[in-house]
């Protein structure tokens, strides 16, 4: 549904892009991760069609490109700033939306009436956007995203500042989504969610991609050893160990243990060891 071959993009002296290549596919959620300024929202904006890549190529539905409208009808977007009108109800909201994407008539009132009881938003469909919680205003950006039904996603920080029912009723909605066939690209900052959520990922840093493989693979190949922290009352050791088991009895045998924990590599310690652990403003 999306494929970006070696894509660049600089903004004068500044490469924020540099030789991007990825594919999603129907039915998959892909993770797109990275620290700030990495090149996350500049990858999507050219998958989006906003920016035109200095060199590569960006192709939807095998081939299209997202600078011509007709395949651009094919990409829901719920961008991380939210695009909802505060003084229109939820309901006109999506009427207004799904207009400038060319549904009308009775197809039109069947997609709002979908995407409004998709995200559970049914109930408050006539009160006006700006009395909505900031997680119904999240779920309402979604809803905004797949009016038109379109076969490719793209969801930008979906869950920031929502609360955890509104947070796992998202994760929930992508889930559905998934299941239906839809190839949605997803960028976080919360390694926990594109644990759950994401058949693949990437990690970008400094515009390019530093790993791509599915969740497993990449705390396989990059997250490091697990870490066992024992005790015997005299103060916390740390070892770290390919075979913690093996590695406890042998501590067991020595002497009793107060008490031990056993801290094995995430996505998270993936992300740090590949993007390092300064500070990103």
């Amino acid at each position: 549904m999306l494929r970006l071959d070696h894509v660049r993009k600089a903004f004068g002296a500044n490469v924020a892009v540099d030789d991007l290549s990825l594919e999603i596919k129907p039915g998959e959620v892909f993770g797109l991760l990275g620290p700030n300024g990495a090149g996350k929202t500049t990858t999507v904006n050219m998958a989006i069609g906003l920016l035109s890549p200095d060199s590569g190529t960006v192709c939807l539905n095998g081939g299209g490109s997202p600078l011509d409208p007709a395949m651009r009808s094919k990409i829901g977007v719920a961008p991380q700033t939210l695009s909802l009108y505060d003084d229109l109800t939820g309901q006109e909201n999506l009427f207004f939306f799904g207009r400038l994407q060319g549904l009308s008539g009775q197809n039109l009132a069947d997609q709002v009436a979908y995407a409004l009881n998709f995200v559970a938003l049914t109930d408050r469909c006539k009160d006006r956007a700006k009395t909505y919680s900031g997680g119904m205003k999240r779920r309402l950006n979604l809803a905004v995203a797949i009016v038109h039904d379109p076969p490719l996603i793209l969801l930008d920080e979906p869950t920031v500042g929502v609360d955890p029912q509104s947070r796992n009723a998202i994760f929930d909605n992508i889930e559905a989504l998934r299941t239906k066939g839809h190839a949605i690209l997803f960028t976080t900052h919360y390694m926990e969610e594109a644990q759950r959520l994401c058949d693949q990922v990437g990690i970008m840093d400094h515009g390019k991609l530093k790993a791509l493989d599915t969740v497993p693979n990449l705390i396989a190949r990059h997250g490091g050893k697990n870490i066992l922290f024992a005790d015997r009352g005299d103060g916390e050791c740390r070892i770290e160990t390919d075979e913690p088991l093996a590695e406890l009895a042998a501590l067991q045998k020595s002497g009793p243990l107060v008490r031990f924990r056993l801290v094995q590599p995430n996505l998270e310690t993936v992300f740090l060891n590949l993007t390092g652990r300064s500070l990103r403003d």
